[in-house]
């Protein structure tokens, strides 16, 4: 799946794990939850997402949209009003979602436990890679 025989990885396995790096994005699987209840206005989404600022989300709900897995309806008001929610191909990720959000919350204090006799052994949290130089000026 993720390789042939001789282990080159097929284009279906690029396809793959693009779209696995969409659904797996943290914010996209928040907004996913939220959306698996009910059809959300912007705002809404805004407010329920904790730690998400304006551009992420537009940014996430767009990658959601071109993937077919939310539909956004735009209604001729003033102020605009538009609603967000999950297609039917994103409804098939709704139980899946769900499912690693309850297994979060269930493993919390096992994860803090796990996380805590790392960093007792290793002297803290693993460190981020430095950023170099020529990907700072590019940004």
């Amino acid at each position: 799946m993720w390789a042939t025989s001789c282990g080159a990885a097929t284009e279906a396995d690029h396809r793959a794990r693009e779209i696995l790096t969409r659904v797996g994005d943290k914010w996209s699987v928040i907004v996913l939850y939220q959306l698996g209840e009910d059809t959300m206005r912007f705002t809404e989404l805004l407010r329920t997402v904790p730690g998400i600022s304006q551009r992420v989300l537009a940014v996430t709900l767009r990658g959601l949209e071109r993937d077919g897995l939310v539909s956004r309806t735009v209604h001729p008001v003033v102020p605009p009003h538009v609603d967000y929610r999950l297609t039917p191909l994103g409804e098939t990720l709704k139980e899946i979602v769900a499912s690693l959000v309850r297994w979060t919350h269930e493993h919390l204090d096992d994860i803090d436990q796990a996380r805590k006799g790392y960093d007792d052994t290793n002297g803290g949290p693993p460190r981020r890679p430095a950023v170099p130089e020529t990907e700072l000026r590019s940004r």
